[in-house]
């Protein structure tokens, strides 16, 4: 039964991090093309507050699947899940390199224009999908 509640909380807080590591590659969109300063304050200030507040979110979502895999370590000896853990462990570092675009963004001295954050934007959906295939299909 608690594996079941983890796997629950995990699955919760993967989405609601993968809601926020979508969206704020958008808000950068939005940031490189704008040229209003009241515009780009606002927009920093939803970016900010949405990195802030997925932060956690990806924590737990860690946190909860490391706990599952303690109490499942089997699963370490499978090569979908070793490819799933490091997919996931790309988008952590994906996640950091957003705080750190964010803080070019606050320091307004960002060198990429709108169309590399629509490219950037693409990653996580890239990583979303091969994730749920790999722990529904299981394929090796």
């Amino acid at each position: 039964m608690l594996y079941l509640w983890l796997k629950a909380g995990h699955l919760i807080f993967m989405v609601s991090w993968f809601a926020g590591i979508f969206y704020l590659p958008r808000i950068f969109v939005n940031l490189a093309m704008t040229t209003n300063d009241e515009t780009y304050k606002h927009l920093l200030i939803m970016a900010t507050k949405l990195y802030r507040f997925i932060s956690p979110f990806m924590w737990l979502t860690i946190l909860l699947g490391g706990w599952m895999l303690y109490l499942n370590s089997a699963l370490l000896n499978t090569g979908w899940m070793i490819v799933k853990l490091l997919l996931v462990s790309s988008l952590v570092v994906y996640h950091f390199i957003c705080g750190n675009y964010l803080k070019t963004f606050e320091q307004q001295t960002s060198k990429h224009g709108h169309v590399f954050y629509r490219w950037f934007n693409e990653y996580p959906v890239i990583v979303l999908f091969t994730v749920i295939i790999l722990a529904i299909i299981k394929p090796f």
